[in-house]
């Protein structure tokens, strides 16, 4: 493994590792979403606040669809295919335990010299 994160060579399918985080962040989020709508739908009394609930409970469903199905079509997702699956969160944990072993922060944090010199500083060198 090639510890320099600065290094382009590291950055081959980043984007691609960023499209399937971030999907499926989304597609939990909406799941959340969901069960929330449905918690809150459940203790209310009012038939109109119960009316607008449902409503935002079947667009909070159809919304995760979507995410699912964009998903699968991308072959990020494997509900219907455990070992499939199995291998993308086996691929998933090990890349984050790889990022985490990277140096992202040196020790030597000394940024003196990176920066242009002031007037002052010219003047105390002559």
């Amino acid at each position: 493994m090639n510890n320099d994160y600065l290094d382009p060579i590291n950055s081959i399918h980043v984007p691609e590792l960023a499209d399937t985080t971030f999907a499926m962040d989304l597609l939990l989020r909406a799941k959340e979403g969901v069960r929330n709508v449905a918690v809150a739908l459940t203790e209310s009394a009012s038939p109109d606040v119960r009316a607008l609930l449902r409503d935002q409970l079947m667009q909070g469903i159809a919304m995760h669809q979507e995410i699912t199905e964009l998903m699968i079509n991308k072959k990020w997702f494997h509900p219907y295919e455990l070992s499939e699956q199995y291998k993308l969160d086996q691929l998933s944990a090990n890349n984050t335990v790889m990022i985490g072993k990277m140096n992202l922060f040196p020790v030597e944090t000394n940024r003196k010299g990176l920066f242009a010199q002031t007037p002052d500083e010219h003047t105390d060198k002559q």
